[in-house]
């Protein structure tokens, strides 16, 4: 099975946003926000962890809050094998 990006597939980093078909998804109007709620985990602990430098490397250059990220990726597999 050929596992292809999506976004490399349907979308190229250079396409202007006016070229860009949304037509397929719904507006966020104000119904869409009326019953938000804003979920904090929590506070946070300063650790140190051993990361795969490649892997560091990889949120780094997602820019600012790739700490966050790693954290996000670490919740979803939490909550994933508790579900499970």
């Amino acid at each position: 099975m050929n596992k292809e990006n999506i976004t490399e597939k349907y979308f190229k980093e250079d396409t202007p946003d006016h070229e860009i078909d949304t037509s397929d998804i719904p507006e966020m109007d104000e119904d869409f926000w009326k019953d938000a709620t804003v979920r904090w985990p929590g506070n946070k602990k300063s650790i140190s962890i051993r990361l795969d430098a490649d892997v560091l490397e990889f949120f780094k250059k997602q820019g600012k809050g790739y700490q966050s990220r790693i954290n996000a990726v670490l919740r979803s597999y939490m909550e994933h094998q508790k579900s499970a």
